[in-house]
């Protein structure tokens, strides 16, 4: 007991600290491996689609052609969102945070879900499922209101990824473009008990409804030191802008101690797997429209982090490039996160209640003792 008071310290974050059991996703950060379900995240990028990520994290395994078949017809049927959730939407100020109206719009998709009242186990499996869908089209959605334009119905025929960007530009992406969105939401999709999955389980731990559980995992994924780090690398290479000022501007950074995000993890003592990934894809995409320019920039400012402060590049890096290049909005870096990451959320959020307890942990008291009441005469 004192050996964990001692870790979970402030400052400590409840870092080294195991606060429960997963079968879900497991990292060796010693090592640099990420892997769902036991399968590593490198074979996964490589060979999966989004759907099968889902699908793996969610029944345990990898599906038949068949079974695969099915699901992504019956996630693609789920998309549609219904028309209160819409003019919740439109009701929001156009200048609302993306975050905001995403945790604003998810939560009022728990009162309208056609399972809503219904906590039993097959209601909640299907509301995952719709969570997973609508997720995407509302993240789209955000982006065309808030512009004044109409949002875009979603296309079935399309697979996820490939159909999240349908919706939020109003046409087809192109072949590249599509893979390379559905391999960022493979590489996105689950990573262990960080904080707004750690948060969505100790919602549903409680029994909250599912979609209550995902609305505080997208509360906590708001705030800056979890969500935001790309869209921070995103301004910072904004700033940069030339090849030539990336030492100048580096070496202020460091001697003003600002940190330079994107680099470094909780986790990773080595170079994130998923970094691995962003970085052969933005520079693919870059090359492919001629706009080599975002990537060159990341590589040299990953090449001097590493060699004057020896950290790697962590997942937010090359995701800021490469969505860049794909055209989104920098301050939709990070509900696109959502848009993969709610896979992981749903499924923790199954996972926990289905062996559940609630989560209560102890907190180590270090305020003041014996302090005697006062009556207010005499309170100076």
């Amino acid at each position: 007991m004192a050996e964990a008071a001692a870790k979970a310290a402030p400052g400590g974050g409840l870092r080294n600290v195991v606060a429960g059991q997963s079968a879900l996703s497991t990292i060796d950060g010693a090592k640099g491996i990420l892997s769902y379900r036991g399968i590593d995240i490198h074979a996964l990028a490589e060979h999966a689609t989004f759907e099968e990520t889902v699908f793996l994290l969610h029944r345990g395994a990898l599906p038949t052609r068949a079974q695969l078949d099915g699901f992504r017809r019956d996630l693609a049927r789920q998309r549609a969102l219904p028309d209160a959730a819409l003019s919740a939407l439109h009701a929001l100020p156009r200048s609302t945070h993306p975050m905001t109206a995403l945790r604003t719009v998810v939560s009022a998709l728990g009162a309208l879900d056609p399972d809503a009242g219904d906590d039993g186990e097959a209601a909640r499996e299907r509301k995952a499922l719709r969570l997973i869908a609508q997720t995407a089209t509302v993240v789209a959605a955000i982006e065309r209101v808030r512009n004044g334009w109409a949002p875009v119905s979603p296309d079935q025929s399309l697979p996820h990824g490939a159909n999240f960007l349908y919706m939020l530009r109003g046409q087809r992406p192109s072949d590249s473009e599509a893979r390379i969105m559905d391999v960022a939401l493979v590489l996105h999709a689950d990573h262990e008990f960080n904080a707004s999955t750690f948060v969505a389980r100790v919602t549903a731990s409680t029994l909250a409804d599912i979609h209550g559980a995902v609305t505080a995992a997208i509360a906590a994924l708001k705030g800056p030191l979890h969500g935001g780090a790309n869209e921070a690398v995103m301004q910072t290479l904004s700033e940069i802008q030339s090849i030539d000022r990336v030492e100048p501007y580096l070496k202020d950074a460091f001697a003003s101690k600002r940190k330079v995000m994107g680099f470094g993890h909780a986790v990773y003592k080595t170079e994130d797997p998923r970094a691995t990934h962003l970085r052969r894809l933005s520079r693919t995409l870059g090359e492919e429209k001629g706009e080599r320019r975002w990537f060159d920039l990341s590589e040299k400012i990953e090449e001097f982090v590493k060699r004057e402060k020896g950290l790697y590049a962590n997942v937010d890096f090359y995701s800021a490039s490469l969505y860049h290049v794909l055209g989104l909005p920098t301050d939709l870096f990070t509900p696109v996160f959502a848009v993969s990451r709610v896979a992981g959320w749903t499924a923790h959020a199954l996972e926990q209640i289905a062996n559940n307890k609630l989560i209560r942990p102890e907190s180590e008291y270090i305020g003041l003792s014996n302090v005697p009441y006062l009556p207010i005469e005499q309170r100076g």
